[in-house]
């Protein structure tokens, strides 16, 4: 994802360490400045009432700030709950992220014979948006079968507010806690849905390097400028979280406290959604989605270009 071929070779750092260290920045800074929205987001996808949201609607969100305010406070503290869990999860999972995805797209380049030209996607790889879904849905999938641990821990507290009874003192504790109650397939709670959103990330990213090659064309190959990036990580983000939300709240019911008692696995899940909540169960928390996507999505990919190519 570099701005251009030339710039990506003249770097003394390898580029896998430039792909990692670009990813790692932008997940740590996009989790500390939207970690609250992520909180609300997550405690939406969590209700079960069926007539406590509309996925248009802010009143829901308002509620849960509500409820935030009278449990635990209006506080710093309240509002980024579960953050070290949260930045440990987005920093190795960008970093993850990034580094496969440049590499794979290295070996989707080098077998159509334009290995070394490919990284950033620029004009004249030799990739076709089907390399870039399935490079991308391999990086993705491969990041969340690692990281998969780290998001139960974060659903469930970002869940509930500190003084919640049962509710995880830190993240050692939820760990501690998890292990000894549910052992090690409590730990991979919601993997099957969350490889449902592999798709969401591999048509984001298949929109995004498309729209960059078509802005640069645009251009007459000029370098990609920082409204450019914004504009084109905007769009992809859009269409794609519009397209996938309904896998985020099925792994969000399937990795929270309750979720023994409620359900006994994904097929379970999607029937007592529609049943007891109709069609718009499947899309709660999405107005606060949007909301906290648009900006975090524009942070992790402008942190994550300018970093690669200051690296570059």
């Amino acid at each position: 994802m570099s701005p251009s071929p030339s710039n990506s070779t003249s770097s003394t750092l390898p580029r896998p360490v430039i792909e990692s260290i670009s990813g790692l920045t932008s997940g740590v800074l996009t989790t500390l400045i939207t970690h609250p929205l992520d909180l609300i987001k997550t405690r939406l996808q969590l209700a079960s009432n069926p007539t406590s949201s509309r996925p248009v609607q802010f009143g829901a969100t308002w509620r849960v700030i509500s409820e935030i305010r009278n449990t635990d406070g209006l506080s710093v503290r309240s509002l980024y709950r579960g953050i070290s869990t949260n930045l440990a999860g987005n920093a190795s999972g960008w970093m993850l992220y990034f580094l496969i995805y440049g590499e794979v797209k290295e070996v989707a380049a080098g077998w159509r014979g334009r290995g070394g030209t490919v990284v950033g996607g620029s004009t004249g790889s030799g990739l076709t948006s089907y390399d870039y879904l399935w490079t991308s849905g391999f990086a993705g999938a491969v990041t969340q079968i690692i990281t998969n641990p780290i998001w139960v821990l974060k659903t469930r507290m970002l869940s509930t507010g500190a003084n919640a009874v049962g509710a995880y003192k830190s993240t050692a504790d939820g760990f501690r806690t998890l292990m000894r109650d549910e052992g090690v397939k409590g730990l991979y709670r919601g993997l099957i849905p969350s490889l449902w959103g592999v798709g969401h990330g591999a048509l984001q990213f298949g929109i995004y390097e498309n729209l960059k090659i078509w802005r640069k064309d645009q251009k007459d190959g000029e370098d990609l400028a920082t409204l450019d990036w914004l504009v084109t990580s905007a769009g992809a983000k859009v269409a794609a979280g519009s397209i996938m939300y309904p896998y985020q709240v099925v792994r969000a019911r399937l990795q929270s406290y309750d979720a023994d008692k409620n359900y006994k696995n994904v097929r379970d899940v999607l029937r007592k959604v529609w049943r007891n909540e109709g069609f718009v169960g499947f899309y709660k928390g999405l107005t606060p989605n949007i909301v906290r996507v648009l900006p975090s999505t524009c942070i992790t990919f402008l942190v994550y270009e300018h970093m690669r190519k200051y690296l570059s």
